[in-house]
């Protein structure tokens, strides 16, 4: 039996006491008492379980599911166009495996523990297992998509598209050794993930990151949207020579990640306050991490006195002119900002980093805009395969992450508004009856249906109604009926309906098939 605990950094909270054993011989009969007891609503019975989904998770009718899967279709045909393959790992991992590489948001890990005596935890993102995965196999060279379930124990807003179990959906750069990083793409709720890892030229990699970030969102038409990008090395650089000793890089990063919620001024307190640095160091990171710009700040950049003569900052602002290069190549440069105040909070990072935002929501629908925060995000990991490996060794990757449940919340609520039906089946044909018994005409008719690779469906009675019948197919959006009656058998004929304008034809029986495809083609 799994029970799941909630970690805080770098410790395991006490779990509540194991409930007495039952022997399996026991089992049954008490289970079986207890569900009689509960029917029954006698005194003392166990109480009914609350009719509710967990707290930040949700059920998802079809209408909505079959809205997620035509977003995540889209997503994924993005990823193929980019030769990206599947993977899949365990929802399960090590707690050891995931521990140590998500800085202060190691405290949102479920932890489970069984009685094998395993420590596991629900997986956090798909780019840890990810790694796991390239030192376990001692893959060097790989570009992959994943999408499936992660947990986080944060506090849920699902109005803005954030829950504890969601998808994550991205895509995933391995490179063998180089000194270019690795890259990886991953989407937020669906994690949706894409990731390069392997040896490749700089930048080329990080560059096609972003290029299907661009491609996804503009395919998606969700607004106007702007892609946030910086490097670890560039905010290094800046806190070194700020005077922030190199100890407190990681949690400088991970206040100064606050920007994009907290005004300047909360930042600095927070610095001063909390994490120990002097108040003029802080002043000093706020020169640079209040910028953003382009190729033009970038230069300037270079030039800086300070900046200049920092090595990690002069390779960051190197690589950072170069993938400007290959973006105007691109030619997406205008929905991409250079903004030193991203720094994405995650330990792993090592280079390029990036994240889009919508700016605006262009639905004359909805009244207020819908405010569902970053969309995708990713960036670079030269580090994490090397901390699986046995002999360290390490494989350069870079990746991107869809925010699938948070692009999923905007168009939920544009459905909501507009009033739009969404197809919950893909049936094609209806086989319907006009008279009674006649229900084995309508198996056969259906069985021929069905083996020639057409999708059909019967209503399940013996002598249904034929309006009855239509109406299913007008309220289900089912485009074609195929009707067969007593005067229809005697010919050899089936009557095909255009559900939308009512037209009937009479078609020769060994033509049905042909022609049903012919109507159907797009």
């Amino acid at each position: 039996m799994l029970r799941v605990v909630p970690l805080a950094a770098g410790w395991l909270l006490p779990a509540a006491p194991s409930a007495p054993r039952v022997s399996q011989a026991r089992a049954w009969p008490l289970a079986h008492g207890v569900l009689r007891q509960w029917r029954a609503g006698s005194a003392g019975a166990v109480p009914r379980p609350a009719l509710k989904t967990p707290k930040g998770t949700r059920d998802h009718p079809p209408a909505y599911t079959a809205l997620r899967d035509r977003l995540l279709a889209a997503v994924v045909t993005c990823f193929k166009r980019h030769g990206a393959a599947a993977i899949d790992t365990p929802v399960l991992e090590l707690r050891e495996t995931l521990m140590g590489k998500y800085g202060e948001e190691a405290k949102l890990i479920y932890e489970l523990q069984d009685q094998g005596g395993e420590l596991l935890a629900l997986r956090y993102d798909l780019t840890v297992p990810f790694a796991r995965y390239l030192a376990m196999n001692k893959i060097t060279n790989m570009k992959r998509y994943h999408i499936a379930k992660v947990y986080r124990r944060d506090n849920p807003a699902t109005t803005r598209g954030r829950y504890r179990e969601f998808y994550h959906c991205g895509m995933w750069f391995a490179e063998p050794k180089h000194l270019s990083c690795a890259r990886s793409l991953c989407c937020f709720f669906c994690p949706q993930d894409f990731d390069i890892a392997g040896q490749f030229d700089p930048m080329i990699p990080d560059a096609e990151c972003l290029k299907i970030v661009h491609e996804i969102l503009s395919d998606l038409q969700l607004g106007d949207f702007l892609i946030k990008v910086n490097d670890r090395r560039i905010l290094n650089g800046i806190f070194a020579v700020c005077g922030i000793p190199e100890s407190k890089f990681i949690t400088a990063c991970c206040t100064v990640d606050k920007l994009d919620k907290v005004p300047w001024e909360e930042v600095r307190s927070e610095m001063v306050g909390e994490k120990g640095l002097s108040p003029e160091a802080a002043d000093h990171i706020g020169e640079y991490v209040q910028l953003h710009g382009g190729l033009e700040l970038i230069e300037r950049l270079l030039q800086d006195p300070k900046l200049s003569q920092n090595k990690l900052a002069k390779e960051g602002l190197g690589d950072m002119k170069l993938l400007f290069e290959y973006l105007t190549l691109f030619g997406i440069t205008g929905k991409i900002s250079f903004d030193l105040s991203l720094a994405r909070g995650l330990d792993y990072y090592t280079g390029v980093i990036f994240e889009a935002v919508l700016l605006q929501q262009e639905n004359e629908h909805v009244e207020e805009p819908v405010s569902v925060g970053s969309v995708a995000g990713g960036g670079r990991y030269d580090g994490l395969v090397g901390m699986f490996d046995p002999k360290g060794r390490k494989v350069p990757c870079v990746g991107v992450s869809i925010g699938i449940e948070r692009i999923f919340s905007i168009l939920e609520q544009r459905m909501k508004a507009s009033g739009e039906k969404v197809r919950t089946t893909e049936t094609q044909v209806l086989v319907a009856t006009p008279h009674k018994h006649l229900l084995a005409a309508r198996l056969k008719l259906i069985s021929e249906l069905w083996g020639a690779g057409i999708k059909a469906e019967m209503l399940y009675k013996k002598d249904p109604k034929l309006l009855k019948q239509l109406q299913y197919c007008e309220d289900t959006g089912i485009p074609l009926a195929a009707i067969v009656g007593e005067q229809e058998l005697t010919d050899g004929v089936v009557k095909l309906r255009d559900v939308a304008t009512r037209v009937e034809v009479d078609i020769p029986r060994e033509k049905l098939v042909d022609e049903i495809r012919r109507r159907l083609e797009p």
